[in-house]
């Protein structure tokens, strides 16, 4: 199933505290409001990813659409911290750990999202609430957004090993229900055409 990836989150340590009054004193692109969260916003334009900065060093990137992109992300912060702190240094390369992982599908055919939360335990579907189907699965841990229209969103898994095993699971037991479904029309005779 062809998928594409639309933001990855990833959580990295530089190993030194940060003075985070004046990073935002010192550069337009950092907000920092300490008393609605403990942690600076570094948006960047190239790449596009915004950065959680966290006066124990710890950062949380997102936005990025592929690993390049949080390295480079990461790379080019440190660059801009290093003006205002010169004691934090530009690393080369700065370990990281995706924590999150979105991606959107599709499955080719439209989708009864009523019949679905019916045959399937695992999808809750509230139309007056939002116009998309929520299924979450245990293993690969994920949780996806499903819309009539047979577009998907899916979260929450860490590599693209377990997006695909995530896809592959969520197609499987989208058309088990939809086989099902059609097996009941045909007894229930509204499927008959004659």
């Amino acid at each position: 199933m062809n998928y594409r990836i639309v933001n990855l989150v990833a959580l990295a340590n530089i190993n030194h505290t940060l003075n985070l009054y004046d990073l935002a004193a010192g550069m337009n692109e950092v907000e920092y409001e300490p008393e609605q969260f403990p942690g600076a916003v570094l948006k960047l334009r190239k790449p596009k990813v915004s950065l959680l900065l966290f006066r124990n060093g710890k950062i949380i990137v997102s936005g990025a659409k592929n690993e390049k992109e949080i390295l480079t992300g990461i790379k080019n912060a440190l660059k801009l911290v290093h003006k205002i702190q010169p004691e934090v240094k530009i690393r080369r390369k700065t370990d990281y750990e995706i924590v999150n992982m979105v991606a959107s599908a599709r499955l080719n055919k439209n989708l009864d999202l009523f019949e679905l939360a019916l045959e399937l335990d695992n999808v809750e579907y509230e139309p007056e609430q939002f116009p998309g189907a929520i299924m979450k699965l245990a293993d690969p841990k994920s949780s996806f957004l499903l819309f009539l229209n047979g577009q998907m969103i899916c979260a929450g898994v860490k590599n693209e090993g377990d997006l695909r095993k995530a896809l592959n699971k969520t197609r499987r037991l989208v058309d088990g229900a939809l086989k099902k479904q059609k097996v009941n029309e045909q007894i229930n005779g509204k499927g008959d055409k004659s």
